[in-house]
C-alpha cells in the first residue's frame, strides 16, 4: 500500500487509522494494567503490592526518557517498521512479565515496554496526520487518540477482570498476542512512510522553536497538571463527599470521554480553536462547581459527566494544533516533545494534588485544580496568531486556488499537503 493511495479521495483510510488506535489501545493497557493486579501480582514475585506499583512508574519513566532520544535516532528510518518494532517490543516485554517469577526482570521488561510507549506516542498522531489530507488531519487524530479512551473506559476494567478469570499471567500473555496481531494489521493495512534524509533533518531545538510549538507544548502541560491533581485523588474527593462509589464515577468519567471524542471527530476540522476554547472552558468550569456538587451525589455524577466531556476531546484538539504548528514532516520530533511534556505534567499534577491533599484536605482539589486549567485557557485564547489560529493555516493553503497559469499542485512523498509549485 502505498502513501498516495491513502490521501486521495473523500474518505478517511479507515482499516489503517484503526490499526494505529488499536496500537495506542494496546500501549494504554500495557502502562494500566498491573494497577488493578497489586494483590495477584505480589505474592508470585515476592514483593509488597506497593513494589507492584512501581511497575506503573517504570513504565511512565522510560516512557518519559526515551521520547525525545529515541524519536531523534530513528527519524531516519522508514515509519512502518518503527511502529511495527515497538509493537514487537510491547510484545517481547508482556511476554516476559508473564513468564517472569523476578521481580527485577519484571521491571526491566516494563522499562523496555514504557521505552517502546514512548516511541509510540511520538509517532501515532504525526502518521495519521500523513495519511490524509489535511483538512481530514483532526478526524484523523481523533480516531486514533479514540483507542487511548476505550482502553481507559473498557480496556482495563475488561482486563483486570480478565485476570481474574484466567490468571493475571494469561492477561499478559494475551496482550502479547494482541500486539503480535497488530503487527500484521499494521503491515497490510496501514501505508509505509519513508524516514527523513540527513540532509532534510530539522534539528529538534529548531522544531521546539518554531512559532507556535512551545504554547501547545504549555497547554499540555498545564492541562496535565490540572486534571491530574483531581483525577488521580478522585476516590479521597468522593469519600469526602459522602459519595463512596469510586468505581462509578470513573466509569461516569471514562464513558463521557468517549463522547467527548466524538463531538472533538465532528468539530476538530472545522472549528479547533473554538472547540479547544469551549472544552477548557468547561473544564474550567466544572472544577468549582464539584465542591458544591458534592452535596447532591447526582450533581456530582453530572459534573463528572461534563469534565469526562470536555476533556475526552481535548487531547486531540492539542495533538492536532501541534501538527499543524509542526508540519507533518516534523511531526513525530514535535510529538515526542509533547510526550515528554505529557508526563511530566502528569508527575507534577499528581505531586500537587496530593501536597494539597495532605496540607488542606480533599476538598481544596478542585481548587488546586483551577489554576493551571485556566492558564490553559489563556494560553490558547492568546495563541491565535500561531499556535491556535481561528483558521487552520495547512487546510487554507490547500483549498487557495494556484497562483499563476501552469502551476502544478505536487503532493509530497510525505503526505504533507501544504507544498506547491
Amino acid at each position: 500500500m502505498t502513501p498516495s493511495s491513502q490521501v486521495k479521495g473523500g474518505r478517511l483510510p479507515w482499516s489503517g487509522l484503526l490499526a494505529l488506535s488499536s496500537a495506542a489501545f494496546t500501549a494504554v493497557l500495557t502502562e494500566l494494567l498491573p494497577a488493578g493486579l497489586l494483590p495477584a501480582m505480589a505474592p508470585p514475585l515476592g514483593v509488597a503490592g506497593s513494589r507492584i506499583g512501581f511497575l506503573v512508574t517504570a513504565y511512565a519513566a522510560a516512557s518519559f526518557v526515551a521520547a525525545v532520544p529515541v524519536t531523534a535516532a530513528l527519524r531516519g528510518l522508514p515509519r512502518r517498521p518503527v511502529l511495527c518494532g515497538a509493537l514487537l517490543g510491547f510484545a517481547l516485554s508482556n511476554t516476559v512479565v508473564a513468564l517472569s517469577s523476578s521481580y527485577p526482570l519484571t521491571v526491566a521488561a516494563r522499562l523496555l515496554a514504557g521505552a517502546m510507549g514512548g516511541t509510540l506516542w511520538a509517532m501515532l498522531a504525526g502518521y495519521a496526520a500523513r495519511m490524509v489530507p489535511a483538512e481530514r488531519r483532526g478526524r484523523a487524530i481523533a480516531v486514533v487518540l479514540a483507542g487511548i479512551t476505550l482502553a481507559l473506559a473498557l480496556g482495563v476494567p475488561a482486563g483486570t477482570a480478565l485476570a481474574g478469570a484466567v490468571g493475571w499471567r494469561a492477561a499478559f500473555a494475551v496482550l502479547a498476542v494482541l500486539a503480535v496481531l497488530l503487527v500484521g494489521w499494521v503491515r497490510l493495512r496501514v501505508p509505509g512512510f519513508p524516514g527523513e534524509p540527513p540532509h532534510a533533518r530539522v534539528p529538534l531545538v529548531r522544531v521546539a522553536l518554531r512559532p507556535g510549538i512551545r504554547p501547545v507544548l504549555c497547554v499540555t502541560f498545564f492541562l496535565l497538571l490540572g486534571h491530574q491533581v483531581m483525577y488521580t485523588y478522585i476516590g479521597p474527593f468522593a469519600a469526602h463527599a459522602g459519595y463512596g462509589r469510586t468505581g462509578v464515577l470513573l466509569a461516569v468519567f471514562g464513558t463521557a470521554t468517549v463522547a467527548g471524542i466524538w463531538l472533538t471527530g465532528v468539530l476538530a476540522d472545522r472549528r479547533p480553536r473554538a472547540a479547544l476554547l469551549g472544552a477548557l472552558a468547561l473544564v474550567a468550569a466544572v472544577l468549582p462547581a464539584l465542591g458544591p456538587a458534592g452535596r447532591a451525589h447526582a450533581f456530582l455524577v453530572g459534573a463528572v459527566a461534563l469534565w469526562g466531556v470536555a476533556f475526552g476531546g481535548a487531547p486531540t484538539l492539542i495533538q492536532t494544533a501541534l501538527v499543524d504548528a509542526s508540519g507533518p514532516g516534523e511531526a513525530d520530533l514535535a510529538t515526542s516533545l509533547q510526550t515528554t511534556v505529557y508526563n511530566a505534567g502528569i508527575a507534577a499534577g499528581s505531586l500537587t494534588g496530593g501536597l494539597a491533599l495532605d496540607a488542606l484536605g480533599a476538598g481544596a482539589l478542585p481548587w488546586t485544580a483551577l489554576p493551571p486549567v485556566l492558564l490553559a485557557l489563556g494560553t490558547v485564547a492568546l495563541g491565535r496568531r500561531y499556535a491556535f489560529p481561528a483558521e487552520r493555516r495547512s487546510v487554507a493553503l490547500e483549498a487557495k486556488p494556484l497562483a499563476r497559469p501552469g502551476a502544478v499542485a505536487v503532493t509530497c512523498p510525505a503526505g504533507d499537503h501544504d507544498a506547491r509549485r
